[in-house]
């Protein structure tokens, strides 16, 4: 697992798929960049109460010294709810989720997570607004 993988490109933590972990955006399956060859990571978590939840891994980002995962429950997708969990890969590419104890690490974790949404967000209405500008090219000249 990529040690700072992001909401958006790859991310697949594979080095010879040629997306150099930020993938090219070019939304084009046989460009060769080896973007989309990768099914989105999914982990199974036990919730406090027993209950098995599989979860799509959103983002793996660090805060400090220390890095955690925000993952999104594949069922009701539409309730908005993102686990927050410490994160810690071993060598052998295991990993543990910590439990977010204190409000201020949690208040910390949610901002950055925040941000993180945010960026990827700009970069949606950046990648929108080429697409319509693109557009109206095709428009203009086909106008001509």
């Amino acid at each position: 697992m990529n040690d700072d993988k992001e909401l958006h490109g790859c991310g697949c933590g594979d080095e010879g798929c040629g997306c150099d972990d930020e993938g090219c955006g070019c939304d084009d399956d046989d460009c060769g960049c080896g973007c989309g060859d990768h099914d989105e990571e999914i982990i199974t978590i036990t919730l406090e109460d027993g209950k098995e939840v599989e979860c799509a891994i959103i983002a793996i980002f660090p805060i400090e010294e220390k890095d955690y995962i925000a993952l999104l429950p594949i069922e009701n997708q539409d309730d908005g709810e993102v686990f927050l969990y410490g994160f810690k890969e071993f060598e052998d590419g295991s990993f543990e989720l910590i439990s977010i104890e204190s409000d201020s690490e949690y208040e910390d974790v949610t901002k950055a997570f925040d941000e993180i949404l945010d960026e990827a967000e700009l970069d949606e209405l950046f990648d929108e607004d080429d697409e319509f500008e693109e557009e109206d090219l095709e428009d203009l000249e086909d106008e001509e």
